[in-house]
């Protein structure tokens, strides 16, 4: 499920360093123009940065702040109706969790008014938005503006203005429209960037298991009987080629329909549910073994008998509906190979989505159809294809091992989030080396499983892949000892639930050698941080995992607050600690010169009555560590995607702009720099 998150660290990297400089990515421009002596529209257009979008006026739940106007009270005119919004783009956004209606590139809003002077006259208002792209939020800005406008010509315009206010509402709409038409095209275009580059990799993903799902024991036999279904008839060949078409076709809406149905059915509202309660993620966690127990034929996954029967049936008639049903029984007879990929896919675009579950669908269809059509269409390439063999079960097995490797993760987000300590750092670690390693064994022939074949010699391909097994191996081994393991490090538990973290001990050593006493007394906190017994600040820092006891510690010492927006099932936020925080550069800064906090917003343990809040953005009470900051970070940042990093002075105003991902150590040093410096300017320094 947190397979997104990886994905977008492409994405990330490219982004760049966006907070080194005041952001201004919207841009506001206004005019008017009358629709008749008495009738006028106003325009407010954005023009929007690329990758950025403002959002619309029609914003419901904990969503962002909406693009609202307020228009000064005058007896020069009067509103007519309300502010016209385009059309715009609706779709999920992790920001907020939630469905979210924005606009991108450019977007003119437009309000219609009735003019009640006869003398020129000026409209003034402000404007209230927010803008954010796909990794960071900015606070909400006010845009002040104001209209120069022309009085109405004669009295009758007055008399008149009754009747022609319906008609001349219509032409602002049609007038809207047609200004807005470029703007459309590029909304509908911007799909394809930001998220949408998202859901493109997520397609290559499902296609690449899709090409997977072709060579189990369960589909690649079935190729040439399914290819020979349509070429029964020699005589018309036309038609064969035909129904081959229909039946690649009837393949992949089959399965775009199961993705859909998951879409509707695990929605937007889940999302935040389905990444860190217990119960999906070991739901999860129990599917993946299953599906490995099967792929290493502990069991068959068949469905019932009567379902192929009917199906078998069905596909012996002619038209669009046999191929229909042929492709029907492809699909149930193949379900205990193709069961468990699917199930992965499905698995992993459960992050309350509506359009990745449906794109993985299809993209996995796509390329499981490809060779039935191709083959039916030229018949004489069967004759090339490899036999089938030994080697199909070998496929099999080695997805079971990657089964294995991938469903600790769910129970993993589950374990940290609640603090059940069952797979600490070195536990987790310690799975995966067997895993990999009899991995590596089954490669070279030294295990066998129930339906494997006897292996007389080791080709070239399977050495080649056992020897990247038993290197990955390797290198998960230091890590047994501390060894940070940055490639891995977004799918590890957190470095600070390693019992016997050999760096940890050094880096204590060498510390504790080094500091003088004032250095010492420097980096001491305040007093005992809050939550300390279930929560730890990664390499060896000393912090707290409260805002208000961090804050007033920082006043005390007389020192900036750093704050760390963070969460237990956070992939990005572990790539940071191990990729940034560990240069020394910025530990020495955040030890020395921060107060530093880390507040988890997925964290589910329950917090004392005493200390429950009721937020003032969606009026509910909120009594756990999690929903807690989860509430203040979106309160009073208006961001709500981790992580995100704040730095602010003692009286808990921001120093610098937050930072969101960016793993360029360089940029981090400079945004903590640059956070000392405006605090020792305001400190008077």
């Amino acid at each position: 499920m947190k397979l997104k998150k990886y994905i977008l660290i492409i994405l990330l990297l490219v982004a760049g360093n966006v907070f080194s400089q005041i952001l201004k990515p919207v841009k506001w421009t206004f005019s008017s123009a009358k629709v008749n002596d008495s009738t006028a529209n106003l325009y407010l257009k954005a023009t929007i940065d690329k990758g950025w979008h403002v959002y619309s006026q029609y914003i419901k739940g904990d969503g962002p702040v909406p693009t609202t106007f307020t228009f000064d009270k005058s007896k020069d005119f009067q509103l007519i109706g309300k502010v016209y919004e385009p059309k715009g783009i609706e779709e999920y956004d992790p920001n907020f969790e939630m469905k979210l209606k924005y606009f991108a590139n450019t977007v003119t809003f437009s309000q219609q008014i009735k003019i009640l002077s006869t003398k020129a006259f000026n409209i003034k208002g402000v404007l209230n938005f927010m803008c954010c792209d796909n990794k960071q939020c900015l606070p909400p800005e006010d845009v002040e503006f104001s209209f120069n406008l022309e009085g109405y010509s004669n009295a009758l315009a007055i008399n008149a203005q009754d009747t022609t206010s319906k008609v001349s509402e219509n032409d602002t709409v049609s007038k809207i429209k047609s200004d807005t038409a470029i703007t459309k095209v590029s909304l509908d275009n911007s799909e394809l960037t930001g998220k949408g580059s998202t859901l493109w990799w997520f397609f290559i993903l499902s296609f690449f298991w899709g090409l997977v799902a072709i060579v189990t024991p369960c589909v690649f036999p079935m190729i040439p009987m399914t290819v020979t279904f349509f070429m029964h008839d020699e005589n018309n060949k036309a038609k064969a080629k035909f129904q081959a078409i229909v039946f690649g076709f009837s393949i992949i809406l089959i399965y775009t329909v199961i993705g859909t149905i998951v879409a509707i059915t695990l929605g937007a509202n889940f999302a935040n549910f389905l990444s860190t309660h217990w119960i999906p993620n070991v739901f999860f966690f129990l599917i993946f073994m299953f599906f490995a127990a099967s792929f290493f034929g502990m069991f068959e996954i068949t469905l019932p008998s009567w379902m192929g029967t009917k199906t078998d049936k069905q596909a012996e008639k002619g038209g669009f509906l046999g191929p229909f049903f042929m492709a029907f029984t492809l699909v149930l007879v193949s379900f205990s190979c193709t069961g468990p990929i699917v199930g992965t896919i499905l698995v992993q675009s459960a992050g309350g989505q509506v359009l990745k579950p449906i794109i993985g669908m299809f993209g996995y269809s796509l390329a499981f159809a490809l060779p039935f059509t191709i083959f039916a269409f030229f018949p004489s390439w069967l004759a090339s294809m490899p036999k089938s063999g030994g080697w199909l079960n070998s496929v099999k097995v080695v997805l079971a091992f990657l089964e294995l490797a991938l469903g600790l993760k769910f129970l993993s987000i589950a374990d940290q989030t609640y603090h059940w300590n069952i797979l600490d750092r070195e536990v987790y670690l310690a799975f995966w080396i067997v895993i990999f390693a009899l991995l590596g064994f089954y490669l070279l022939g030294k295990l066998k499983f129930p339906h494997d074949s006897e292996v007389k010699h080791i080709s070239v391909p399977r050495i080649i892949l056992a020897i990247i097994t038993f290197t990955f191996v390797v290198y998960m081994i230091p890590g047994m000892f501390g060894a940070p393991l940055k490639a891995l490090a977004g799918y590890l538990p957190p470095q600070e639930t390693h019992d016997f973290d050999l760096n940890a001990i050094i880096r204590e050593n060498v510390e504790n050698a080094t500091l003088s006493r004032n250095d010492t007394a420097n980096t001491e906190l305040c007093d005992k941080p809050k939550y300390s017994d279930i929560l730890k600040l990664p390499h060896g820092l000393n912090g707290y995992f409260d805002y208000d006891q961090a804050l007033i510690c920082a006043k005390q010492k007389n020192k900036p607050l750093f704050i760390d927006f963070t969460g237990h099932g956070c992939v990005n936020c572990r790539e940071m600690e191990a990729n940034v925080w560990s240069s020394q550069k910025v530990l020495k800064l955040l030890r020395e010169k921060y107060i530093v906090t880390a507040l988890y917003v997925d964290d589910k343990k329950e917090i004392p009555e005493s200390e429950w809040i009721t937020s003032k953005y969606d009026g509910k009470i909120k009594k756990t560590i999690g929903k807690k900051f989860a509430d203040f970070q979106i309160s009073r940042f208006n961001v709500n995607a981790q992580p995100y990093y704040v730095l602010l002075d003692t009286k808990g105003e921001l120093l610098v702009q937050p930072k969101a991902y960016d793993l360029n150590v360089d940029n981090f040093v400079d945004f903590l720099e640059r956070g000392l410096k405006e605090f020792a300017k305001r400190s008077g320094k």
